[in-house]
């Protein structure tokens, strides 16, 4: 008797409070300090590293997944084909009488079993009812009810099979192959005996080798992702030098300092937009240059002419003294016309005035000459000066006794300008408060106004800003509040301008004591 072929129908194992304020842009309190680069866990480098080591962790892991793949299956089918093939001819070289004898058979399921490969198998004998075994259990629990049908389908073509399960945590080969005799008279036609002998086996030790295999390929993924982790420093370097040289050439060009280039060298991207920087920094210096150029000649030409208008404007002003003088004398017509010349002469010497004294800021040749003054002492002769005493129209509280160290002259204009334009601009009372917080002496300016529009406010400083232009010919020159704001930085000051939350604008002038 010879069995036939074996057909393979494998199953596969499963896988396993304080007081408000609102800054005016053009008058910044104090210098800011620089921050310097701040650390970012996740920046440019982190993820060029992380990408990087995440393509080398998917490279090892895609090699790994695929040798254990190919060498599992290697080991298990070199075994499975071993065992398959041994006890295939084991059972082809059998003997046996029908119908079956249970000693003789027990027997030659023995020395099947000793002579198993690759090593010892376990055999059963199923013959009808009869159920003999080489061990001291007639039957298996291993041999699935799949198997055993699968050998006993093909009555007609008696066919082998195997098939790996797991049992308990144990994985076993397990092999039917069904006795047969063949006759002449069919030319060798297989015929079924009911014989069907099963093999067990225990696979552990290839289940040891595979787990080896996956340990070994774990501890080669970790050596191998910490030697990526160099390329990936050495990578993300090159990428980064010219990014840093770049945000350290805009941060000098923040500074002002406009001749700052990088040096650029290849041909890939980070080159091209170091040239481009380049060129758009050239571009930029000429531009500036241009309009410094501008405004330096623009200074020059209010100065000049602002110091050529003094002389005949003495004289205009020396002579409309002399017609106010008389112009109750003369018809009405003609001390109109003389009241108007004296009037806008008048607002022309301001004008001029104004003028020359911008000028010497932008010249840096403003002049401070400190002393230590009774600040409320000053405020009160800045208000006397200027007939600001009724109550109704100004109303000053101010602290007594506050010694400061202040240019008497510049800190009256800035009081002066500050009150001039709330009671040209808002509604009466005007308020002054005067007090001390910290090292600082605050003067703050308050109106009853209908306050500062926002898109106003951050312009109030400017030179000539008119917020309405249909007051282009108002009684101030558009330099008072920038003038100010030149005193009280040449006293290392600050001034705010805000609207007050119950309506009105408020000026707020800080000054060290």
């Amino acid at each position: 008797m010879s069995p036939e072929p074996t057909t393979r129908a494998e199953a596969e194992p499963g896988t396993p409070p304080g007081r408000e304020r609102l800054a005016a842009p053009d008058a910044p309190r104090g210098r800011r300090r620089a921050r310097g680069p701040r650390l970012r866990p996740f920046g440019l480098r982190t993820r060029l590293v992380l990408a990087f080591l995440l393509v080398a962790a998917v490279g090892c892991g895609t090699t790994a997944a695929l040798t254990y793949r190919a060498a599992r299956n290697a080991i298990l089918e070199q075994t499975q084909d071993t065992a398959v093939s041994a006890f295939r001819g084991q059972v082809d070289a059998l003997s046996i009488d029908l119908p079956v004898v249970p000693d003789s058979l027990r027997s030659n399921l023995l020395a099947i079993a000793r002579q198993g490969k690759p090593r010892p198998w376990r055999v059963y004998a199923e013959y009808g009812s009869v159920r003999i075994s080489s061990t001291d259990r007639p039957t298996s629990t291993v041999i699935t009810p799949e198997l055993r049908a699968r050998a006993q389908a093909g009555s007609a073509r008696p066919h082998g099979s195997f098939q790996r399960v797991v049992k308990g945590g144990t994985p076993y080969l397990t092999i039917a192959v069904p006795a047969v005799f063949r006759t002449h008279a069919n030319r060798g036609t297989a015929q079924p005996t009911g014989l069907v002998l099963y093999a067990v086996m225990e696979l552990d030790e290839e289940e040891a080798n595979i787990e080896a295999m996956v340990s070994a390929a774990r501890d080669g993924a970790l050596p191998a992702l910490a030697i990526a982790l160099i390329p990936a420093l050495v990578a993300s370097r090159g990428v980064l030098r010219p990014v840093r040289e770049l945000r350290r050439a805009a941060q000098s060009m923040g500074r002002g300092q406009l001749d700052t280039r990088i040096h650029a060298k290849g041909s890939d991207e980070l080159a091209d937009l170091a040239r481009t920087f380049n060129e758009s920094a050239a571009q930029l210096e000429r531009s500036v240059a241009e309009l410094r150029s501008a405004e330096a000649r623009a200074r020059r030409f209010a100065s000049d002419v602002s110091h050529e208008l003094r002389t005949p404007l003495a004289g205009m002003l020396a002579v409309t003294e002399l017609l106010d003088e008389d112009a109750d004398a003369l018809d009405s017509d003609t001390a109109r016309a003389v009241r108007l010349i004296s009037a806008e002469t008048g607002k022309l010497a301001v004008l001029v005035e104004d003028l020359m004294e911008i000028s010497r800021f932008d010249a840096r040749a403003a002049e401070l000459h400190l002393d230590e003054v009774d600040a409320a002492d000053c405020v009160r002769k800045t208000l006397q000066h200027r007939h600001w005493t009724d109550p109704e129209q100004v109303l000053p509280h101010l602290t007594e006794g506050v010694r400061a160290r202040l240019d008497p002259r510049r800190f009256d204009v800035v009081v002066a300008n500050l009150v001039g334009n709330a009671l040209r601009h808002g509604a009466a009372p005007v308020t002054v408060l005067q007090y001390v917080e910290g090292n600082e002496l605050v003067t703050e300016v308050a109106d009853r106004g209908p306050g500062i529009p926002p898109d106003v406010l951050p312009h109030v400083f400017d030179r000539f800003y008119k917020a309405d232009l249909a007051r282009t010919r108002s009684v101030g020159s558009g330099l008072g509040l920038a003038i100010t704001l030149e005193n009280v930085r040449l006293h290392g000051g600050t001034i705010r301008a805000a609207n007050q939350p119950t309506g009105g604008a408020v000026f707020t002038v800080r000054t060290p004591l």
